[in-house]
């Protein structure tokens, strides 16, 4: 990284988030002036309020972009859009937008962000592992059973910390310009298979239960979400665990010189971290 990346500022979008909060510890250690939006953070950043949005963008000179709730949703296109146009107009030179592996309406939003005319790179991840230790299948996972959709497809997890370490590399980098990195971890693994290896490392007896797309949706909104979002959640993994993503790719190494962590690896120090320490 140059002296001069370090004097730049970047905008990072849901900088509490899995991949945007060690975007911006990275970039941080690099040296580089972070700003972290988040809807209740110094920056307000929020993707439901645009009003938050040209603020945020003022005076930076790049972005990493992690839309909520996904690239997929049917809000993403216009919203990353009209995102694209104030990012131009307020002199943004680059954008790294993190996007999903096989989903052709996340190309769409992609391609929205594409008629800003700001530099882009696009990162598509896999499924990320932490989703199990940080996110919605937690719940499932300490209460001993764990419903999904994903039937016995394997998915190749990525490690957060890889990706981030992607993310930084294409924002303080160049070459990347115009770039599509497809990033995955280093082999695919049923959601059988990742609860086993979850309960081998913390003694935890919990039983994945693959449910069917509707089963899904209605679970969801027994836990109190939206039925559109519901709905919308459910095809999504249907879709997205259907084994059309299945092969692995060697994006984390094109980008970083190194293989991606193995799936085994994150779960060591999930667990030696009390991830899935029942709470009290």
């Amino acid at each position: 990284m140059t002296e001069s990346m370090k004097q730049q500022t970047v905008l990072v979008t849901a900088a509490t988030g899995k991949t945007g909060r060690r975007v911006a510890e990275r970039l941080a250690e690099r040296g580089v002036r972070v700003r972290a939006g988040s809807r209740t953070g110094e920056v307000p950043f929020d993707w439901e309020d645009e009003k938050t949005w040209a603020p945020a963008l003022r005076g930076a000179d790049a972005a990493y972009v992690a839309y909520y709730p996904d690239l997929a949703a049917p809000t993403a296109a216009d919203a990353l859009r009209a995102f694209g146009r104030l990012a131009a107009e307020s002199g943004v030179r680059r954008l790294v937008l993190l996007s999903g592996r096989g989903e052709p309406q996340a190309v769409v939003a992609e391609d929205a962000v594409r008629e800003s005319g700001v530099e882009l790179t696009v990162v598509r991840s896999s499924f990320f592992a932490q989703n199990f230790s940080e996110g919605f299948l937690v719940d499932g996972l300490l209460g001993g059973e764990l419903p999904f959709p994903a039937r016995e497809t394997a998915e190749p997890f990525i490690d957060a910390g890889d990706l981030a370490d992607v993310v930084v590399a294409v924002l303080t980098e160049e070459g990347h310009a115009g770039v599509i990195h497809e990033v995955t971890g280093p082999r695919a693994l049923t959601f059988r298979e990742a609860v086993a290896e979850i309960a081998s490392a913390t003694g935890l007896t919990t039983a994945y239960v693959p449910v069917s797309g509707p089963e899904y949706r209605d679970l969801l909104e027994q836990f109190g979400l939206p039925a559109d979002f519901a709905a919308f959640a459910s095809e999504l993994f249907t879709f997205l665990l259907d084994g059309h993503n299945t092969p692995t790719t060697d994006g984390v190494k094109r980008v970083l010189g190194r293989e991606p962590r193995d799936f085994a690896d994150y779960v060591r120090r999930a667990a030696a971290a009390g991830a899935w320490e029942a709470q009290e």
